[in-house]
């Protein structure tokens, strides 16, 4: 029996791969810059480039926020109160 059902799908994976027909390349991979579906890719491209460069843009503007508002507005140092702090400045 596990000899039979193996033979039957050591044929069946035959048959299909026999009755595969050929890949053809789409036209950026065959070379044809110049067709509709390269413009397309080169769009969806650049578009997925200004979204991943605009997020790391938006992160890199919120560190510099709160590096400049740190820097701006001092925390007290645990234990002091926020006179002595401010004594300290004039």
């Amino acid at each position: 029996m596990n000899r039979r059902l193996s033979l039957l799908g050591l044929l069946t994976l035959a048959v299909l791969l026999a009755g595969v027909a050929d890949a053809s390349a789409c036209a950026a991979c065959f070379g044809k810059s110049d067709s509709k579906l390269a413009e397309g890719m080169n769009a969806g491209i650049f578009t997925l480039l200004g979204v991943v460069c605009s997020v790391l843009f938006a992160i890199a503007g919120f560190f510099a926020f709160i590096i400049r508002r740190a820097a701006t507005h001092p925390l007290p140092i645990p234990g002091e109160s926020l006179s002595s702090l401010e004594s300290s400045k004039a």
